[in-house]
């Protein structure tokens, strides 16, 4: 079966492209750098160069890829979540869940493609009571940059889950750590970004449609969903090399 990995070179997906390929996938791995394609051809995946914002250019990529699902780890953030690049990098990542999302879309389904799998974030709900479900509301009311946030958030599982003819999944990640995150700890909802990838892998082979919450055990929201559906592990960790 052949893979999309749109964001192959992100935190999540260095560490998803060989759980990939050793589970027998073949993989297609966009990044916008022609510098880190050899790297993605080394690792064993088929690289392409592509901006999400090219709508054309994607659809085309989608095309000759012909593959059986999209995966989406595409963000655009400051490196160690710099403080002092944050709110021009919160702008970036709304634009890539909001139109770089629906252009994604619209690439599959130019390409007949009819499997989704999305990277959403986990602590965007509405205050409510606690552990949150993934059935609470987001919080679409927020005021400020989380109001940008949230916005983005809100397209992207809009678009994931109910675009016509779309099976959609959508994990709710928590705050990353680990390997190429920049962050050896994370606040709650907090999430290894191991873990991360296992639960991307196990959303393609275990479900076809549904939201998420995958972190680790934590008062803010439930993971209960995950872990009974998915068989989602927040302690897996990968032999990877860093």
């Amino acid at each position: 079966m052949r893979i999309f990995l749109a964001g192959a070179t992100g935190a999540i997906g260095r560490r998803l492209v060989p759980l990939l390929l050793d589970a027998g996938y073949s993989v297609i791995g966009t990044t916008r750098s022609t510098a880190k394609a050899d790297g993605l051809r080394i690792a064993g995946a088929e690289p392409v160069v592509v901006d999400v914002f090219d709508a054309a250019a994607l659809s085309a990529a989608v095309l000759r890829a012909h593959p059986e699902i999209v995966v989406h780890q595409l963000t655009d953030l400051p490196p160690g979540l710099d403080p002092s690049q944050m709110t021009a990098g919160t702008q970036r990542n709304a634009r890539v869940r909001s139109q770089g999302t629906q252009n994604l879309v619209a690439a599959m389904l130019e390409a007949g493609v009819r499997r989704l799998v999305a990277q959403s974030i986990a602590w965007m709900y509405a205050p409510g009571n606690e552990p949150h479900s993934e059935d609470d509301p987001l919080d679409i009311d927020a005021k400020g940059t989380r109001s940008i946030t949230v916005a983005g958030v809100a397209t992207l599982e809009r678009l994931t889950t109910s675009s016509p003819s779309i099976d959609g999944v959508v994990l709710r990640y928590g705050h990353l750590y680990g390997p190429g995150t920049g962050a050896a700890t994370a606040a709650a909802p907090a999430l290894h970004v191991d873990a991360a990838a296992s639960a991307a892998l196990l959303a393609i082979e275990r479900t076809r449609r549904g939201i998420y919450n995958i972190a680790e055990p934590n008062r803010y929201l439930s993971t209960e969903k995950a872990r009974r559906e998915l068989g989602f592990d927040a302690g897996i960790r990968l032999n990877a090399a860093e």
